[in-house]
């Protein structure tokens, strides 16, 4: 059964990756242009890229600025495709191009179908205090992520569970599960279910403001923030170090309960660490970054200062 693999960033690269190294018969590859990266602003390509290259080397790999011209489908169409597998590609698909391999176009999303459709699954999920996600793979429609759904992955989501943790654990369980229904699609079964439209919600992509902290807000909800931004583009506050007004990530926290102050007052300062009151309990600070520093530990940034030093805004 012939595939053609659409993908840009690590979460498509290493499925991709898996499905070669399981046998699968990738024909072509697809992903985006190389970006300038950086001052230099020297084209970097992306990890789909770099693994086609090192896993396929004699397979044709493409990187059109868009895949739903009349051209690049013509370009596409003599490879009598079975199966298109798209995994974060970055674009939406017309129906033309879904319409052109024999079998089906299917997708592998980082949710519970039809909850958190859209750019942002994995840290919507978090932010929201969710405690399971998962992977659903589905037939692809014009519309947004609302194909019918041929399989879902259940994701059990940690306490304490980061963005980038999620992200390796339903890129591993997407891609076993991407594995099985190729191999059931190659068999002729083929069973989805369609989504249930009253159940849609929607993961937007993050923005800046949407990582600001807002100390009023439960200490609950603040941590669910951090973890859920973390790496990136990572929760940030205003703070004054020494009366100069500067930007502070929270790379990690942890919940604390039974403090009750005004929200962003100092708690605890010193070698256990920071604890920060919020609308409701507190939060233990783990790991920050002042901007223009590297990240250290809260008990290091704390070193050298007093608790008169710093004010949370």
């Amino acid at each position: 059964m012939k595939i053609i693999f659409f993908g840009t960033p690590q979460f498509a690269s290493r499925t991709l990756a898996y499905l070669v190294d399981h046998g699968i018969d990738i024909v072509a590859v697809v992903t985006k242009p190389d970006k300038p990266v950086g001052r230099s602003g020297k084209p970097v390509p992306c990890s789909v890229k770099v693994i086609a290259q090192e896993k396929l080397p004699e397979v044709p790999l493409f990187q059109p600025d868009k895949a739903s011209t009349p051209e690049f489908i013509k370009t596409l169409a003599p490879f009598n495709a079975d199966v298109f597998v798209v995994v974060a590609y970055g674009e939406i698909i017309n129906q033309e191009l879904l319409d052109l391999p024999k079998k089906a176009c299917i997708n592998v999303h980082a949710s519970l179908l039809p909850k958190y459709r859209g750019a942002a699954p994995i840290q919507r999920a978090i932010m929201e205090g969710e405690k399971e996600t998962g992977v659903t793979i589905m037939h692809m429609v014009k519309k947004l992520d609302a194909g019918p759904m041929i399989k879902q992955v259940k994701v059990k989501i940690g306490t304490n569970t980061t963005s980038a943790e999620m992200h390796d654990l339903l890129q591993k369980a997407g891609a076993e599960a991407l594995l099985q229904v190729l191999k059931e699609i190659e068999e002729g079964i083929d069973i989805a279910v369609i989504q249930d439209e009253t159940e849609v919600t929607y993961a937007k992509k993050i923005e800046l403001e949407d990582c600001e902290i807002d100390w009023s807000q439960p200490a609950r909800d603040i941590h669910n923030l951090i973890r859920g931004v973390t790496p990136h583009p990572g929760a940030w506050c205003w703070v004054l170090v020494r009366g100069a007004k500067k930007r502070l990530k929270i790379l990690s926290s942890r919940f604390v309960m039974g403090y009750t102050e005004t929200p962003g007052n100092i708690l605890e300062f010193g070698k256990e660490g920071i604890i920060v009151a919020c609308g409701e309990e507190s939060l233990r600070l783990l790991e920050v970054k002042l901007e223009g520093k590297r990240a250290m530990s809260a008990e290091e940034f704390a070193c050298g200062l007093s608790g008169s030093d710093l004010k949370f805004l």
